[in-house]
């Protein structure tokens, strides 16, 4: 929170909005234009977080009208204002058991007071901004009971609901069972025997009751949210049927429509439990040591710093690292991971607990993972409320209110399409009026067509296979942010990688010590892992560990101070009060002083065509010599190119920071097509922007350095997000583990989701184009409701394949079934 130069000052969003939830939400937006209309001030920006610092607001202003302080206190002033003013909220709902239930919810927050957004989805999340000038979050809260199924119920459970029925959630489905007995009886007795003229008809209103009980609830819902849904035709349709004495039409209309919604009910159901069982995985307690003893603590009371006690086959509580003990645990809830990854205690505890960024996956461990036979020490790293698991199914959640743009296509569609349809049926009625026929044919006719042209199965058929996409990918370790991300991953025709990280192991090795002449090895290692001792960077660890190891035990490594990075080219430090300078090549032709010598830079250059990685040291105007490091390419990383490419990824590229030299020789061992080096983030950027020019492009990094790339891409990608908060919070798609292989699986997600889709909405659209003009020509109600709700129930068993989806591009690896496999397994002692 320093300015950049004398006329601009960047802030930190998350510091002036602590409650928006990213840098996207309207609140954001709401300070950029309150703060534009101040005088002094020319411009005002967002800057996306680049993986190091949060999203920042750039205040350009100037100094002769408003000082640093003043600017500050204005933006500190405004952020608070809008903090006061505007919440968010996000619950989970029980009793949403449709996407048409979902919109009604929505539209009725939506006419709340106060209320900016409401998005709710199929599976129940609901996500809510509002001003509390006008409005609060109990009031809300009330709002949405007087709604609900159940008022006496409250936000957050997380339980399953019942749909309001004895019988638990079967009710639903009993009662069309019910129905559809009662219709079967009343059709089939007068064949059998000759029963009076009250019973068939007796038996017709009770199949009536248990077919439309559910319907006649829902739409009297709508309608008191003054919404015309296509709950309130079918029981119209209904109705007109037994007026005109067709019973066991209506009754059949009944059947099968409710049978329609239970199935989809259950559709959402699964999805939904799917995802809500990785709520489920964090253990409720845990052992604890403290004050100097053992005790049980519930996990919501756990703290940073805790030592936990971790048994055999229990589940972790908390987010953290292993401080004692040694073991296998179970990663497959959060990364997706088929195999179990061997854990080890932290070489120094106290080096883990100043800086957990740098943690290995041998070191660290998640909430909600399950460890093996070997009991371990942890110590806690975030609260409860903090952990991976938490924010992963918090963004589930979240990712449910999320429509995609077909989604977004039919909601409109159904809006306009609903009133339409309702309007020519009343046209209908009055068809005697212009073709001689009876009253009764005419209205009959309208019935009929009223069912045809009812888009029941539109209005389920791309939530329903959104929702279980988000759901599959959950389970195979991949979140997916919503509708959007997954169909767009379909669309993809061009894929740009970083490098260090993603398409290689990020575990570099110091392979190269030459030092310039005069100048011995020792002391060039000693100066270099003084520097990088001060550094978080994967190269810097590598020097550090490797340079110890070659200067050997009792090496004395001089304090070095002062450090500072150079984005893209370095670092620079003083040691002894001289100063320092470490980085490529191009860093020392540009900071002035002797240029690098021919010889050193020949050796660099000889270094980097053998694929490594260099750095050079300048101390005090002296050269030291050249580090080269190398990094090994991901075994599976070729693999997943060749995979890639089957399923017709046709233009893969590289992009990094890295010498060309470099990425031209992992480019090659791993087969992309391009590579391109020696970039900084602001050409990552623009090689995205000029690929998006080309064809959909999605941006796959590790969540850190490539954060502004990935925004600027169709998708974001980010690898190992379990590990990473920038990963979690920037990419629209997050492979939960340090898996590569994830890539195509998810791809290939997308696709068949986005296929399912366009299946089912040419059988929605479909039928409703070949149903209207045969119900026009005569064709009878009975079986016009037959080939109607059975395109609903075929589009409902269409979008749950995808539950059980598996990748065809790995067939001989099975896919991890999360969601199942977990309990499957023996059941941990503290589950």
């Amino acid at each position: 929170m320093v300015p950049q130069d004398a006329t601009f000052l960047r802030l930190d969003i998350p510091v002036l909005l602590p409650d928006a939830p990213d840098a996207a939400d309207a609140c954001t937006g709401r300070l950029v234009t309150e703060l534009k209309g101040r005088d002094g001030v020319s411009r005002v920006h967002v800057l996306a977080a680049d993986g190091v610092q949060p999203a920042k607001v750039c205040i350009h202003y100037n100094p002769d009208i408003l000082s640093l302080g003043r600017i500050k206190e204005i933006a500190e002033a405004a952020g608070a204002r809008i903090t006061r003013r505007f919440g968010h909220v996000r619950w989970q709902l029980e009793g949403i058991t449709s996407a048409r239930r979902a919109r009604t919810v929505a539209d009725h927050l939506l006419r709340q007071p106060g209320v900016q957004e409401a998005a709710v989805s199929a599976g129940g999340a609901v996500r809510i901004e509002f001003d509390r000038t006008l409005t609060s979050a109990p009031t809300l809260q009330r709002a949405l009971d007087d709604i609900r199924e159940h008022p006496e119920d409250v936000v957050d459970h997380d339980h399953d609901h019942d749909h309001g029925g004895i019988l638990g959630e079967k009710t639903e489905i009993v009662f069309s069972a019910i129905s559809a007995a009662l219709l079967v009886l009343g059709v089939a007795l007068p064949f059998v025997v000759t029963p009076p003229t009250w019973l068939p008809l007796s038996i017709f209103i009770a199949a009536y009751a248990f077919g439309g009980y559910y319907l006649l609830r829902e739409a009297i819902d709508d309608l008191r949210q003054r919404r015309l849904e296509i709950d309130a035709l079918m029981l119209v349709a209904a109705a007109g049927a037994a007026a005109l004495d067709k019973w066991a039409e209506g009754a059949l209309l009944l059947v099968l429509f409710s049978l329609g919604h239970a199935l989809e009910h259950y559709a959402m159901d699964r999805a939904r439990k799917a995802i809500s069982a990785l709520a489920d995985l964090a253990p409720p307690t845990a052992e604890v040591r403290r004050d100097g003893g053992v005790s049980e603590v519930p996990v919501g009371e756990l703290r940073t710093g805790d030592t936990v006690i971790v048994r055999p086959n229990s589940r972790i509580p908390a987010d953290g690292f292993v401080s004692l003990g040694n073991s296998s645990v179970d990663q497959a809830p959060i990364t997706g991971e088929s195999v179990p990854v061997d854990k080890a205690a932290v070489p120094d505890v106290a080096v883990a607990t100043a800086r957990p960024q740098t943690l290995t996956d041998e070191n660290r461990v998640f909430a909600g993972t399950i460890n093996g036979n070997g009991a371990l020490e942890m110590q806690v790293t975030r609260l409860a409320a903090d952990s991976t698991l938490a924010r992963l199914v918090a963004m589930v959640a979240d990712a449910e209110t999320q429509k995609s743009p077909t989604q977004r296509f039919t909601d409109r569609f159904e809006r306009i399409f609903v009133p339409v349809v309702l309007g020519s049926v009343v046209l209908l009625l009055f068809a005697f009026l212009v073709i001689d026929e009876p009253f009764g044919d005419s209205f009959y006719r309208a019935m009929a067509v009223l069912v045809a042209a009812s888009p029941c199965a539109l209005a389920i058929a791309t939530p329903s296979a959104v929702l279980s996409g988000v759901a599959r990918a959950a389970r195979g370790g991949v979140l997916v942010k919503g509708g959007g991300p997954l169909e767009l991953l379909g669309s993809l025709g061009a894929i740009a990688f970083d490098k260090t990280g993603t398409l290689t192991l990020s575990k570099p090795e110091l392979t190269d010590a030459i030092p310039a002449p005069g100048v011995s090895e020792h002391d060039l290692l000693t100066v270099a892992v003084a520097l990088e001792q001060l550094s978080d960077h994967p190269l810097a660890a590598a020097v550090v560990r490797d340079g110890l190891t070659r200067l050997g035990a009792g090496a004395e490594i001089p304090a070095a101070n002062d450090l500072r990075s150079i984005t893209g080219h370095g670092l620079t430090a003083r040691i002894g009060g001289e100063e320092v300078f470490l980085g490529k090549a191009a860093l020392f032709d540009d900071i002035g002083g002797p240029p690098l010598p021919e010889s050193l830079r020949a050796t660099a250059t000889r270094l980097e065509e053998r694929g490594r990685t260099t750095v050079v040291l300048r101390k005090n105007g002296h050269y030291l010599g050249v580090l080269g490091l190398m990094d090994q390419p991901r075994p599976e990383a070729a693999s997943v190119v060749d995979r890639l490419r089957r399923i017709g990824i046709k233009r893969m590229v590289m992009i990094s920071g890295d010498n060309q030299r470099v990425v031209d020789s992992v480019a090659r061992t791993v087969g992309l097509d391009e590579a391109f080096g020696g970039l900084l983030p602001e050409d990552k950027v623009a090689r995205v922007e000029q690929l998006r020019a080309e064809s959909p492009v999605a941006m796959v990094g590790d969540g850190v350095n490539d954060a502004p790339a990935m925004a600027h891409a169709t998708v974001g990608i980010a690898m190992g997000a379990a590990g990473s908060d920038v990963a979690l919070e920037t990419a629209d798609v997050a492979l939960m583990g340090d898996d590569l292989g994830r890539l195509p699986f998810v791809i290939g997600l997308s696709r068949a989701t986005s296929s399912i889709i366009r299946q089912n909405l040419w059988i929605s659209l479909g039928m409703v184009a070949i149903l209207v003009p045969a119900t026009l020509s005569g064709l009878q109600l009975g079986v016009a409701v037959v080939f109607h709700e059975g395109s609903t129930l075929l589009v409902v068993a269409n979008a749950l394949r995808l539950l059980v989806w598996r990748d065809k591009t790995e067939p001989d690896q099975e896919q991890v079934q999360v969601g199942l496999s977990v309990f499957q397994r023996e059941k941990p002692r503290n589950a």
